[in-house]
């Protein structure tokens, strides 16, 4: 073969490769500031949502939500820092437990062996999280529905981004006036180096999963609306009224 008529195609798959390599790297450099854009966010270009703690109406329910890098006074954020993972803590002479802190990988497994080795079974649970890992939210979801048991939110308490799946599973559901239930975007997985076409496909699929998870709960999944508008760094808080016609408030059928 003529070694001359081969060097215009290797240099030719050169220069795709080498195309296709900065393609990577700019969609690489694109993800990671999206990550990092909560923090880099230059001041003044876009209208900034309202502080957690200030007071909500119809109309004006979005709230800045970095519970990482900030944990606001009052309600609705606890005063005191949540801890690290889901903590498991038994109240009311045995009758329920409470789970606090955020939901990281793994989580649903572990809960779900310390539910289990607990005598006679809790009746329900009490929530007070700023979410987490989806995935373990709904893994736990289902097997505290499989249980029987209730959930509930205390005075003050929290139920934000993926703590709502757990809300949902009760049997039937409490949440005082002055609790608070948010809901937001959330990644399904790792935030690995995906090419657009697969991230895209799995947010789809994992969005797939949470409504029909919804549904089977008793929940309307339309409350998922309200998820996809808010943008992670910020928290849509559910009025009373939207909480019961989405059902959280009503005893599943």
């Amino acid at each position: 073969m003529n070694d001359s008529t081969d060097t215009p195609k290797r240099n030719h798959v050169g220069r795709v490769l080498v195309a296709v390599l900065f393609f990577q790297l700019g969609l690489a450099g694109l993800l990671f500031w999206d990550d990092i854009a909560d923090g880099l966010r230059m001041p003044g270009l876009s209208p900034r949502a309202p502080a957690l703690d200030d007071p909500i109406r119809p109309g004006d329910q979005t709230r800045r939500f970095q519970p990482d890098r900030a944990r606001p006074g009052g309600i609705p954020m606890p005063a005191s820092p949540l801890p690290d993972r889901l903590t498991l803590t038994v109240v009311e002479a045995g009758t329920r437990v409470l789970l606090e802190g955020t939901i990281q990988a793994g989580d649903a497994e572990r809960i779900q062996k310390q539910l289990s080795a607990l005598e006679p079974t809790p009746e329900g649970v009490f929530l007070n999280s700023p979410g987490g890992s989806v995935r373990d939210a709904l893994v736990l979801g289902r097997a505290l529905r499989q249980m029987g048991m209730t959930t509930a939110l205390r005075s003050g308490d929290i139920c934000y981004s993926a703590c709502p799946y757990l809300l949902a599973a009760g049997t039937s559901r409490t949440i005082p006036e002055d609790a608070s239930v948010g809901v937001h975007q959330h990644f399904f997985g790792e935030n690995t180096l995906l090419p657009t076409f697969l991230a895209v496909e799995d947010i789809q699929r994992g969005q797939g999963e949470v409504m029909e998870y919804l549904d089977q709960m008793g929940i309307d999944p339309l409350v998922m609306r309200h998820a996809l508008a808010t943008p992670s760094d910020e928290i849509y808080l559910l009025l009373p009224e939207e909480l019961e016609s989405y059902g959280f408030t009503k005893k599943p059928s």
